[in-house]
């Protein structure tokens, strides 16, 4: 028995409480913001863990961060950057444009080391947004496995979305320090190469947003690279405000790096060390989920609200315009569940109470083939009265109103899988995951 207990807490401990038979689906949170704050209270440990998994990844491209700007800071201080100095030899009379041409030459090459970076980012950023989006459907998450799963799964889509978004990055700085040495030069139209460096990072914030509905279609829907990125952008423009408010929301604890304050930048640190990206992916991938819901769901004929349990069970959406449905999305799944596992023998039949003083024949040491005639009669006069007991109580309200439920739930959810079959399918670009 004790040892039975302890595989039960070892399983509930791996796979969380979703999974666990005392899990009510009534107890899901209502709306996507409660579900967010349940997910930051109860799963604060695995948000943990996921944060330092993604961190892991990311080492190469902070370490290039890193890199550049002590690269820069060390050539601001010794670097002979004044106009008509006479520094080497032989001498050169002007030195206008050197720090932009110097700037130049260093971001090729730590701009180009980001490609390789990036594929490996894109490694933990498949693991862990498929983890995230687990916790948002409430499943039960065993990291480890789920963030190897989430890297077969969504790796080529997740790099897909970090190439996009570095080539972005590398064409908008090169041409803003292509601008600064013209500028530094004289151009006649520097004017117009300042504006010009204004809508390179106009597009690069653009490119940005894109990028993280390319992760979040990639994760959630099955599509070829042209649909990826097209969808990514279908769905950027057509939810510009909320995509902007949310992306923000998911960046905000950056605020304590540009406040200069060693404490505040302190605080900054130990929080996206603890769970800074984890609280990023969380707020990202919930508005995600919430905008598949009202956008994208419904026109592929996929269930909504999956991991929210919804009390109004007269207006929920499944796909089908003011279609009357008997529940939420997750309790329809319960309810899916429950049918494919049977009519439950103890709720749908009377069952007789042991509280008579009916007993079987107990056969002595030695017994001869008059005992074994008398056990079988024994047996044979209880298994009567069970069926009498039966009989007289079987159309009782309790068990008619169960057997009544569950046929409905079993020729609603029929109906359900025949409709489905008889639908046209959706495009290939989008095809749940």
């Amino acid at each position: 028995m004790a040892d039975r207990e302890h595989k039960g807490l070892v399983a509930r401990w791996l796979e969380g409480k979703e999974r666990s038979e005392d899990y009510a689906r009534s107890t899901l949170p209502t709306n996507r913001f409660s579900l967010f704050w349940d997910i930051l209270k109860g799963r604060f440990g695995r948000l943990m863990l996921v944060n330092l998994l993604v961190l892991v990844s990311l080492l190469p491209a902070i370490a290039i961060f890193v890199w550049r700007y002590l690269a820069i800071n060390s050539d601001l201080m010794v670097g002979p950057y004044d106009s008509s100095f006479l520094f080497g030899y032989p001498a050169v009379p002007d030195a206008t444009g050197l720090m932009e041409i110097v700037r130049f030459n260093q971001d090729l090459i730590f701009f180009s080391l980001l490609f390789p970076a990036g594929a490996i980012a894109a490694l933990g950023l498949s693991g862990g947004m498929y983890i995230i989006r687990n916790l948002i459907w409430t499943e039960g998450v065993f990291v480890a496995n789920d963030f190897l799963r989430g890297i077969r799964r969504n790796y080529w889509n997740v790099f897909e979305a970090v190439l996009v978004l570095v080539l972005f990055l590398f064409l908008a700085q090169t041409s803003s320090n292509l601008a600064d040495l013209e500028v530094a030069l004289g151009s006649r139209f520097s004017g117009w190469l300042i504006a010009s460096k204004v809508v390179g990072y106009i597009f690069l914030a653009l490119a940005v947003l894109v990028c993280l509905w390319m992760i979040s279609l990639g994760i959630n829907y099955k599509q070829g690279p042209w649909a990826l990125f097209r969808n990514a952008l279908v769905m950027t423009v057509g939810t510009f405000p909320q995509t902007l408010f949310f992306a923000v929301i998911s960046l905000l604890p950056l605020i304590f790096f540009f406040f200069g304050i060693t404490l505040l930048t302190a605080i900054g640190i130990v929080f996206y060390l603890l769970i800074g990206v984890s609280f990023f992916m969380l707020v990202w991938m919930d508005y995600s989920q919430w905008a598949f819901d009202k956008f994208v769901n419904p026109n592929l004929g996929v269930s909504t609200g999956r991991g929210l349990y919804n009390k109004d069970t007269k207006s929920v959406n499944y796909g089908e315009k003011d279609k009357p449905a008997e529940d939420s999305a997750a309790m329809r799944e319960y309810h899916r569940m429950i049918v494919a596992q049977g009519k439950s023998k103890l709720v749908s039949r009377p069952i007789k109470p042991i509280d008579d003083d009916m007993d079987v024949y107990q056969l002595p040491e030695s017994f001869s083939r008059e005992d074994l005639k008398k056990l079988k009669e024994s047996k044979d006069a209880i298994a009567a009265d069970v069926k009498k007991y039966e009989d007289e109580h079987k159309n009782d309200a309790q068990y008619v109103e169960y057997n009544r439920q569950f046929e409905e739930r079993e020729r609603a959810l029929r109906v359900e899988d025949e409709k489905k079959k008889k639908k046209k399918r959706p495009p290939k670009m989008l095809n749940k995951r």
